[in-house]
């Protein structure tokens, strides 16, 4: 049950995430989706003990939100510039 609440936290704020880099029509909502949920567990579980935050997978809270948003911003833009580079290059 954790798992499917944090896939789904996870997406949320990939949505979120997708909206603030304004790729939504570029990429689509479901591959910004779970792209946004990748990174959010990237994130949690790389940036979280850099920081000291807890990661999703043990409370969602206002900083571990922000730090999956963080996470999921990131990874958006990384895929967002290896979709450009494929379709230019």
């Amino acid at each position: 049950m954790n798992l499917f609440i944090n896939l789904i936290t996870g997406a949320i704020v990939g949505y979120v995430a997708s909206r603030i880099m304004r790729s939504n029509s570029q990429l689509g909502l479901l591959v910004d989706a779970l792209t946004g949920a990748v990174g959010a567990f990237l994130a949690g579980y790389f940036i979280s003990p850099l920081l000291g935050i807890e990661s999703i997978h043990t409370s969602i809270t206002i900083p571990t939100m922000l730090v999956t948003l963080i996470g999921s911003v990131m990874m958006l833009y990384i895929v967002k510039v290896v979709h450009r580079e494929k379709r230019h290059g």
